[in-house]
C-alpha cells in the first residue's frame, strides 16, 4: 500500500492558506484543511488519479485541485510525496 508523505514546505503552504482564510472565517479554514486532507488521502487508493501538471509536462509531478488551491505531488516508488500547495495560479512554479 502507498504511503503518504507531506513535505514541510507543503504543510507550511497549507498552514499559510488556512491562516489567511481564518482571518475572516475561522470555521471555513478548518473545513478547508479537512477537505484538502480528505482529497489527498484518496491518493493512497488512486495514486495516479491526479492530473499531470500542464506547465511542466516533462516532469513527473501531478496535481489535485481543491479550489482555490492546487496540491502538487509526485510518486516515488510506493510513496506519494506531497510537494507543495499553491493558491490559484501564481505564475512561476517552484517545480522547475
Amino acid at each position: 500500500m502507498a504511503r503518504l508523505i507531506w513535505t514541510e514546505p507543503a504543510l507550511a503552504d497549507l498552514d499559510a492558506i488556512a491562516d489567511y482564510i481564518a482571518l475572516d472565517k475561522p470555521d471555513a479554514a478548518v473545513r478547508y484543511v479537512q477537505q484538502v486532507f480528505a482529497a489527498v488521502e484518496r491518493l493512497i487508493r488512486f495514486p495516479k488519479s491526479g492530473a499531470k501538471v500542464p506547465e511542466t509536462p516533462h516532469l513527473s509531478y501531478r496535481q489535485i485541485v481543491v479550489p482555490p488551491c492546487r496540491i502538487f505531488y509526485r510518486l516515488e516508488g510506493e510513496d506519494i510525496l506531497i510537494v507543495f500547495v499553491m493558491r490559484g495560479d501564481n505564475g512561476y512554479m517552484r517545480l522547475i
